[in-house]
């Protein structure tokens, strides 16, 4: 019994004549000339929306592109500044840069600005207004530190509210803060609530374990 791929193997493919040739030509001819029709007949029933479609296509491009370029020449701007102002040591500079700008850089450039003249109204407006959370968390610690005789241990407690999370790189910080407030105010049993959540947490680091141990 003869398999198919045997048949197949033994099938001969029969070849194109010439008039096979010449009716394929004449078939794709007459397909391109279909199709050129039907494309004309569309560019001229649609052409006013494709023209408006591709010059808003290149608008938004444009505008992307010049978009692009200001941001960057923008940030290479303040990046300057910065530096210029760093140099001098430019208390004013830094915080013009800090209130008119956004981002890490803009909270940097506060602290700095803090830090050169330590004016507390600096470091206030970025714990309020930071735009990143480890600027805005600090400041608030500078605050308590410069204010905290001033604030009650319940106030203290507050202010630092934003700190009570694992998400702020200062929770264990804020947590002995406020411990030290309550130790300070007289108030033995709320801040050994404090302590405790410390000590008793083991992902806390060892020095602020170390301290919260010694208060406890």
């Amino acid at each position: 019994m003869v398999s198919m791929l045997e048949r197949n193997k033994n099938t001969k493919i029969q070849k194109k004549t010439r008039a096979d040739y010449a009716e394929d030509a004449l078939y794709r001819e007459v397909w391109e000339e279909v199709n050129n029709e039907k494309t004309q007949r569309f560019i001229k029933k649609y052409y006013r929306y494709i023209i408006g479609a591709t010059a808003a296509i290149l608008i938004v491009a444009a505008g992307v592109q010049i978009g692009v370029r200001m941001h960057n020449n923008a940030k290479n701007a303040i990046a300057v500044n910065y530096e210029t102002a760093i140099e001098n040591a430019d208390a004013a500079a830094l915080n013009s840069i800090g209130t008119q700008n956004g981002g890490a850089m803009a909270d940097l450039a506060l602290f700095q600005a803090y830090m050169i003249d330590n004016d507390i109204e600096k470091i206030k407006y970025l714990g309020e207004h930071g735009h990143t959370r480890d600027y805005r968390d600090l400041a608030r610690l500078h605050v308590v530190g410069r204010t905290g005789d001033e604030m009650t241990a319940a106030d203290v407690e507050k202010y630092l509210k934003p700190l009570n999370t694992k998400s702020s790189p200062y929770y264990y910080m804020g947590m002995l803060t406020v411990a030290q407030k309550y130790l300070a105010d007289g108030d033995r049993a709320a801040a050994n609530k404090w302590l405790d959540k410390i000590t008793t947490d083991t992902d806390a680091p060892a020095t602020i374990s170390a301290s919260a141990a010694a208060l406890r």
